[in-house]
C-alpha cells in the first residue's frame, strides 16, 4: 500500500515531464485546431443537399381550388327537337388534386448531386490547406523552445567556467596574491549569467504555454521536446494539399459543364388529376361531379439554349484560371525550395566552421584557466576568453537550430 501511495503521488510528475516529438505535436495541433470541425459541417451540408435533390423523384402533389363568377357562359342556341340543353351556371367551382411522378429529367438530378459532392470535396480541401499552414506556426514554436533549451545548457557551461575561476581567485585572495576586486568581478559575471538563465526560462515558459494552447494540452516548465531527426533530401515533387485543391476545383468546374448540358434537356413525367366541381369535364352537365385525368407530361424549356454557349465559354475560362493559379503556386513553391536549399548549404558550412572555432576557443580558455591559477593573467582577461568561447557556442547553437528549421521548412514546403 505504501508503494502504491508513493506511485500515485509521483504519477502527476511523470505525466508533467512527458516528452513530445515534432510529428506528435503537429498531429495534436491539427486535431485540436477549430477549423477541423468545418470538415464535418461541410459533409453534413452536402449530405442534406443531396438528400433534398433525391426527393425530386418522389411523387409531387398539388392541390388547388377556385370559385368564379362569369359574365357569360357557353350556350347552345340551335333548337333540337325533343332535347333541352341547359346552359351552365355563371358561378362555377373547382377543387383539383394533381399528382405527378418525374420519370426523366435529362440527368439533371444526377449532375446536381455530383456537383454537391465535388463542392464538398473542394471545401474540405480548403480546410486541409489551412491546417497545413498551421504546421509552419507549430514548427516555429517547437524550434524556438529547443533553441532556448540549448541556450540554457550553454549558460550552465559558462557558469561552470566562471565558478572554476572564482574558486581559483578565492585561493589567490586568501594567499594575498590577488585583489578582492578580481573576485568580485567574477561573482558579478556569475550573477549576470544567472540573470540570463532566468530570462531564458521565462521566455521558454511563454513559448511552451503557446504551444500547449495549439495542441490542447497543459505543458509545464519540465515538459521536454525531442530534437527532430530530419532526413535530408532534394526533390522536385510537390505534395502539398494545394495541389489536390486545384485538382478538386478542376473537377468541380468540369461538373458545372455537365450540369449546363443536363439542365437544357427535356423532362418527362407521369401525372394524374382528380377533381370535384361544377361543371365537371362534361360542360353540358350543369351539376357538381367528380372527374379525373391521367397521362404523360412532356416539358422542354428552350430559353436556356440562348445562354448555353456563353455559359460553357465561362466554364472554359474558369478552368484556365485554376490552371494558371496552379502554375503560379508551383513556380513560387519551387523558388522557395531553392532558397531553402541554399540556406541549408550555407548553414551547414557555418556549423562546420563554428565547431572549429569552438575547438580553438576551448584550448584558449583552458590555457587561460591555468594562467589565472598561476597569476599570469587577471580575472578580467580570463572573463574575456570565457565570453569569447560562450559567444562561439551561442553562434553554433543558433546556426544548428536555424539549420534544423531550414531542413524542416524544406520538408514542409515540399509537402513531405
Amino acid at each position: 500500500m505504501r508503494k502504491l501511495f508513493y506511485f500515485l503521488l509521483l504519477m502527476p510528475c511523470y505525466a508533467a515531464a512527458q516528452t513530445y516529438t515534432l510529428p506528435q505535436v503537429q498531429e495534436m495541433a491539427k486535431t485540436n485546431f477549430p477549423a477541423v470541425k468545418q470538415k464535418d459541417l461541410v459533409r453534413q451540408t452536402a449530405a442534406i443537399s443531396i438528400e433534398n435533390l433525391q426527393k425530386g423523384f418522389l411523387p409531387q402533389v398539388n392541390i388547388s381550388g377556385q370559385a368564379t363568377y362569369q359574365s357569360d357562359v357557353t350556350k347552345v342556341s340551335i333548337p333540337v327537337p325533343g332535347i333541352s340543353i341547359e346552359p351552365p351556371n355563371k358561378d362555377q367551382y373547382k377543387l383539383v388534386a394533381d399528382v405527378s411522378q418525374l420519370v426523366y429529367d435529362g440527368g439533371l438530378t444526377k449532375e446536381q448531386k455530383a456537383l454537391q459532392q465535388l463542392n464538398a470535396s473542394v471545401e474540405e480541401q480548403k480546410v486541409e490547406v489551412e491546417l497545413y499552414k498551421l504546421k509552419e506556426r507549430v514548427n516555429q514554436l517547437y524550434l524556438s523552445v529547443l533553441y532556448l533549451d540549448e541556450q540554457v545548457k550553454q549558460v550552465q557551461l559558462m557558469k561552470n567556467d566562471i565558478q572554476t575561476g572564482i574558486k581559483r581567485v578565492e585561493a589567490q585572495v586568501q594567499n594575498g596574491t590577488a585583489f578582492r576586486s578580481n573576485l568580485n568581478m567574477l561573482k558579478a559575471e556569475l550573477l549576470k549569467a544567472e540573470q540570463r538563465n532566468i530570462e531564458l526560462k521565462v521566455s521558454r515558459k511563454g513559448l511552451i504555454d503557446a504551444l500547449g494552447l495549439f495542441i490542447g494540452q497543459t505543458l509545464t516548465e519540465i515538459t521536454q521536446l525531442a530534437k527532430p531527426e530530419v532526413v535530408t533530401f532534394v526533390t522536385n515533387e510537390i505534395a502539398r494539399p494545394e495541389i489536390k485543391l486545384y485538382s478538386e476545383q478542376d473537377k468541380l468546374i468540369s461538373q458545372q459543364d455537365k450540369l449546363i448540358t443536363a439542365k437544357n434537356l427535356p423532362r418527362a413525367s407521369l401525372f394524374a388529376q382528380g377533381g370535384y366541381g361544377r361543371p365537371g369535364l362534361n360542360m353540358l352537365k350543369n351539376e357538381f361531379d367528380f372527374y379525373y385525368i391521367g397521362g404523360v407530361r412532356f416539358n422542354w424549356s428552350l430559353g436556356g439554349l440562348y445562354t448555353k454557349k456563353k455559359e460553357k465559354e465561362q466554364v472554359a475560362v474558369n478552368k484556365k484560371m485554376v490552371e494558371v493559379q496552379k502554375e503560379t503556386f508551383l513556380l513560387n513553391t519551387n523558388t522557395q525550395l531553392q532558397q531553402q536549399q541554399a540556406e541549408i548549404d550555407k548553414l551547414r558550412q557555418l556549423v562546420a566552421t563554428d565547431n572549429e572555432i569552438i575547438s580553438l576557443r576551448k584550448t584558449v580558455t583552458d590555457a587561460a584557466k591555468a594562467q589565472l591559477e598561476n597569476g599570469v593573467i587577471t580575472a578580467n582577461d580570463y572573463l574575456k576568453e570565457v565570453n569569447a568561447e560562450d559567444q562561439a557556442r551561442q553562434a553554433l547553437i543558433t546556426h544548428q537550430v536555424q539549420l534544423l528549421l531550414a531542413q524542416i521548412n524544406y520538408q514542409t514546403i515540399s509537402g513531405k
